[in-house]
């Protein structure tokens, strides 16, 4: 049938490896999905896959007799979640010894198991903290999404142990970590709070969790909390409260990817 008139057509897809796609998916990582391959538990078209196969949308893939249904660009949601500190953002690995008390559920592990099984967490911030937190299940989406947050502005609120010091400030504005490198830090002012615990807001471009925690402590400051508010275009909602969660809108999504903060 042809299309009406003045209708764009849907572009092509190019095929990719069935590994690929399968982990883009959120199903599992490419070296599960090869030894699912291997095992002959997957079908494609009705016939065992086998490693390096390419699939396109419109092939019939099954799984242990199941079947895989395969989504567009878009489809797999990123979620916007606002964790708080120290709350287990992907599921761990580890056993609870006898008589402990359960290991808190992850944020990964409460959302829609129509988004993916196995969640990747972008830029994550290190357990003691806490704040915005970007998860899909698309292996794909996610690399894009790590390297254009090296590019973007990043915005934290830090809590520290009394008011930082000119020297502290110079310290901290000059952006230099343990490995030689250097931070580019963008604004760093007070944020309000009294007594011994002062609040400072500070913007770096591309600096992970880690990073800014490095920096922070090597002002020799004592650094009580540290939340991210702010990625790029994309600000933690003051109305999404601890430990929930939200998808992002495509615009969010793709203004993440092509945000003129991002650099070409």
């Amino acid at each position: 049938m042809r299309p009406p008139r003045g209708a764009r057509a849907a572009p092509a897809v190019a095929p990719e490896r069935v590994q690929k796609v399968l982990a883009q998916l959120g199903l599992a990582s490419r070296r599960e999905a090869e030894g699912w391959i291997r095992a002959g538990r997957l079908l494609v078209n009705g016939t065992p896959a086998v490693l390096g196969m390419r699939v396109g949308p419109h092939d019939e893939l099954r799984l242990d007799g199941r079947a895989v249904r395969q989504r567009t660009a878009h489809a797999v949601p990123v979620f916007l979640c606002h964790r708080s500190p120290g709350e287990p953002l992907l599921p761990g690995r580890a056993v609870e010894p006898a008589g402990t008390e359960p290991a808190l559920s992850s944020i990964a592990a409460r959302l829609p198991r129509r988004a993916g099984r196995r969640f990747i967490a972008i830029s994550p911030l290190p357990r003691v903290d806490g704040g915005l937190e970007l998860l899909t299940a698309d292996g794909a989406m996610a690399m894009r999404l790590q390297r254009a947050i090296r590019r973007l502005d990043i915005e934290y609120s830090l809590r520290v142990r009394g008011e930082l010091s000119d020297t502290q400030q110079q310290a901290i504005r000059a952006g230099r970590l343990d490995r030689g490198t250097a931070v580019p830090v963008l604004l760093l002012e007070p944020g309000g709070g009294e007594g011994s615990n002062r609040w400072y807001r500070l913007v770096v471009r591309g600096a992970s969790g880690n990073d800014v925690r490095q920096l922070i402590e090597r002002a020799a400051v004592t650094l009580v909390r540290l939340l991210r508010t702010q990625l790029g275009p994309l600000r933690l909602p003051r109305t999404l409260p601890r430990s929930h969660w939200r998808e992002l809108a495509p615009t969010e999504l793709d203004g993440l990817l092509g945000s003129p903060a991002s650099g070409p």
